[in-house]
């Protein structure tokens, strides 16, 4: 393996670094009674999410140093391990219920969530399998649409067993991202959209907490002690911040009021502290990776790293929007955490390592531009 140098995107890099950077300082603060109430340990949650970033350093370094059309020969084994891991969860011994949903394994001393990996994993068999068939293979709807379905259907059923409705649509708007860079009809892009808003409408049917969840978002006073009590709390976070925010560690609403404060809320908390103005540049730092993650795919050397950055791209793009947009009541909360800021050491381990994927593939969009 190469020395970490500095021949790709620097600016990419920089964006990650300020985020990672945020990430810490919110997670020292909103962690603090959090973390004092159920571990006796003020800065737990800091001091494991040091641990994590340390991993994901390493992960990011050793994948920037890689080529990343190595990957392609490994994809199915990737695959199949991941596929391995969201078995496991179901596996007593193995498989660990939080909340009522089984999304953990634990190994030992060791505890993560497969459905991390699972994200990564998708993205590169569908970018290899894409990219593997050939041009106007994905138009096809045999050869294309079919097997795409199967392959996502699949996964899809393992990832709701959970369940886990956020990673399901998340998984869902990556898949969708690369199959339509692929070069796939519209029609069949629009017939999957529409098969999937009445999957939802189902699962909302089938799970009364679904329910709840959209009755919140079309009304949040509705149950603000119950069902809307997050949402109106991270709502009154956000709005007792105002222009400038009332300081870094002065939230008063992480203090027992706003559920999750270092995982799904933390956006609330960083709306309170640094208000509308650094919430504002946290938004802004996802639009600048959005903006050279895809500038990023549209220069790739071949198909293979096209859709591989567009999937990634859209993998870290979308789950910052769909978190913000569920804690500032824009969509029904979803559970889904804010990538390189919330609590999670699988979750930005993961994440570290695909950057540096897409790090790696900046390297040769920057020669061929």
């Amino acid at each position: 393996m190469r020395s970490f140098r500095f021949d790709f995107d620097r600016s990419l890099f920089l964006a990650l670094l300020l985020l990672l950077g945020i990430g810490l300082l919110m997670i020292a603060s909103a962690g603090v009674l959090y973390g004092q109430s159920r571990f006796d340990d003020s800065y737990y949650f800091f001091k494991q999410q040091l641990l994590g970033l340390g991993v994901g350093l390493l992960a990011l370094t050793f994948f920037q140093s890689v080529d990343y059309r190595v990957w392609k020969r490994f994809v199915i084994p990737v695959f199949i391990l991941a596929v391995g891991l969201l078995i496991l969860v179901f596996i007593p011994g193995f498989g660990t219920t939080v909340y009522g949903a089984a999304r953990w394994v634990t190994l030992g001393p060791i505890s993560f969530q497969p459905s991390e990996v699972m994200k990564l994993s998708i993205i590169l068999y569908l970018s290899a399998w894409l990219s593997t068939k050939g041009q106007g293979k994905a138009e096809d709807f045999y050869e294309g649409l079919v097997p795409f379905l199967l392959v996502l259907s699949f996964v899809g059923f393992l990832i709701i067993k959970q369940p886990d409705t956020g990673t399901l649509g998340l998984i869902f708007i990556i898949a969708m991202s690369i199959f339509f860079a692929s070069g796939a009809k519209l029609a069949h892009i629009g017939g999957l959209i529409a098969a999937g808003f009445v999957f939802l409408i189902v699962l909302i049917k089938l799970a009364p907490y679904r329910m709840q969840r959209l009755l919140v978002f079309l009304n949040p006073e509705h149950d603000p002690t119950g069902s809307g009590y997050q949402i109106t709390q991270a709502l009154l976070a956000i709005g007792s911040g105002g222009l400038f925010g009332i300081g870094l560690g002065q939230s008063r609403q992480k203090f027992n009021y706003l559920p999750e404060p270092v995982t799904d809320s933390i956006y609330a908390v960083l709306g309170e502290e640094f208000g509308l103005l650094g919430a504002g540049v946290v938004l802004a730092l996802f639009v600048f990776i959005a903006w050279k993650g895809f500038q990023i795919a549209r220069n790739a050397q071949d198909e293979f790293g096209r859709l591989l950055a567009t999937g990634i791209t859209t993998w870290i793009v979308g789950q910052a929007f769909i978190n913000i947009g569920a804690i500032s009541g824009l969509i029904p909360l979803t559970g889904v955490p804010l990538p390189f800021i919330s609590y999670g050491g699988t979750s930005l381990a993961v994440l570290l390592g695909s950057f540096g994927i897409l790090l790696n593939i900046s390297k040769s969009a920057i020669l061929k531009k």
